[in-house]
Parts: C-alpha cells; sequence; structure tokens
C-alpha cells in the first residue's frame, strides 16, 4: 500500500493504516453512495472522515498507475496546496493507494472531519434561511479571494462548500470534494464567471452576487450578471439534457 501523510499525522500512521485495511467493517457510516463511501474514525480527540473512492474500471486502473494520479492523491495535495494559500478546507491527513497486477486497485483519502457545518445548498433551497443575503455576499467574498489567487475549483457546487457560522457572527467557508482543481497565475473574468455557474439557478441569488462581486472586482455589475446568468442558464440546459439521455437509456435498457 502506497501511503502519504501530513506531517500533523504520522504519529498515528498505524492507527489510521488498521483503519484502511478494516474500512468496510468498521467507523461510522457517514455518506454510503453508490460510487464512493466516506466513514468517521475516532484519531485521538478528534475525528476525521475517510473516504473510500469507487473502484475504477480496467482503463482507469492503468491510467491512475501511470498516466494521473488517483482522485485521493489529487485531493491530498490540492487540499495541502489550499491550505499553503491560506483558502478553507478540511485538514488533510492522508492518502492510501492499493494496487495489483494491472493498476489501481482502490485508493481512499483522510482528513479532518468538520463538525457543525452545512452546505451552502441549504442557502440555495431555503429562501428563509437567517441571514441568507449577508452570508450569499460573504460567499462571493471567499469566492473572489479564491479567484484572485488563480485557483480554479472545477466543482464548484452548492454541495462542495461547507459553512460554519462562528461564535462571533461570522461564517467560514470551507472547499470539499478536491480531487478537480486547476491552478493559474491569473484567472481570467471568463473563467471566473463560468466558475460560478453552479452554483445556483436562481436570478436572485445572481442578482446579489453579481452585485457583490462588482464591488470586489470594479468590473460592470450589468456584465457580471448578463455573463453569469447567461452561463448558469446555458449549464442548467445541458445538466437537464443530460439528465433526461440518461432516463431514456435506463428506459431502453429495462
Amino acid at each position: 500500500m502506497l501511503a502519504q501523510y501530513h506531517p500533523n499525522f504520522q504519529k498515528y500512521k498505524t492507527q489510521i493504516e488498521n483503519y484502511i485495511t478494516h474500512f468496510s467493517s468498521s467507523g461510522r457510516d457517514f455518506v454510503i453512495g453508490k460510487r464512493n463511501a466516506i466513514k468517521l474514525f475516532e484519531l485521538g480527540n478528534e475525528v476525521i472522515s475517510i473516504k473510500s473512492f469507487k473502484k475504477p474500471n480496467i482503463i482507469n486502473k492503468i491510467a491512475y498507475r501511470y498516466f494521473r494520479k488517483s482522485k485521493a492523491r489529487r485531493s491530498f495535495e490540492f487540499a495541502s496546496k489550499l491550505m499553503e494559500m491560506q483558502i478553507g478546507t478540511p485538514e488533510p491527513v492522508a492518502f492510501f493507494e492499493n494496487y495489483d497486477l494491472i493498476g489501481l486497485k482502490e485508493s481512499y483519502y483522510a482528513c479532518e472531519h468538520l463538525e457543525n457545518v452545512f452546505e451552502f445548498r441549504e442557502i440555495v433551497q431555503n429562501e428563509a434561511f437567517e441571514n441568507r443575503d449577508f452570508i450569499i455576499r460573504k460567499f462571493t467574498q471567499f469566492t473572489y479571494e479564491m479567484h484572485e489567487k488563480g485557483i480554479e475549483f472545477l466543482d464548484h457546487s452548492p454541495g462542495n462548500t461547507l459553512i460554519r457560522k462562528n461564535t462571533d457572527g461570522s461564517y467560514s467557508f470551507f472547499l470539499v470534494d478536491l480531487n478537480r482543481m486547476k491552478f493559474h497565475e491569473i484567472l481570467d473574468f471568463q473563467t471566473r464567471m463560468k466558475n460560478l455557474s453552479k452554483i445556483t439557478h436562481k436570478k436572485d441569488m445572481i442578482a446579489v452576487m453579481s452585485n457583490e462581486y462588482a464591488k470586489l472586482s470594479g468590473e460592470d455589475e450589468t456584465t457580471i450578471f448578463e455573463t453569469m446568468w447567461g452561463l448558469t442558464a446555458d449549464f442548467q440546459y445541458r445538466f437537464h439534457r443530460k439528465k433526461r439521455l440518461k432516463k431514456k437509456l435506463k428506459f431502453w435498457k429495462k
């Protein structure tokens, strides 16, 4: 088994490896999906989450061994880089890769488990959410800071930002599901707007985000809104078309 640990967690190496070895029969279920599974484990006075990625098909088994990094390794490396750049994310603990004769057999990513957080998705779904407008503006500030540092989070969707309300009334933001990211010297305007196109389909939210982004960037608010709204509409069209095609394929397979 190939593994790499964050320096803060080297002392737990034996314990964490034991969790990985007995992953299927230990830990507390947190998210058990068709593709990936996340379980929670005690580690000293902390709780960590360990994500088991879907076992790759034969093509990806080879690709992840010889041509590209596994999702687990990318998650660990990107989390470490985000922390260096002072962008919120759960603290990385380690990643693990198991290989067979063909290639990558299975992989795991371990990180800090955040308590008392909620997804940005709740802001999208609940128009009566407490401090909704304020949180949208703070989220936009968080995204703008990310963009200014050249970070393009390719899965910047409402379920992949966790939010914590602090005791002083402020809010902290944390990116999760990190295996698809790009880092640039400069992020151009179109890429920034496209990066925000998966966040929400609600026009009132996009209006608030456009207003706040304009204040921060100095760009024209109308241009920001029209660009963001157009890209959002395009994303929604492609997203729902893909869902319809999947339903048709499932129907014909019956």
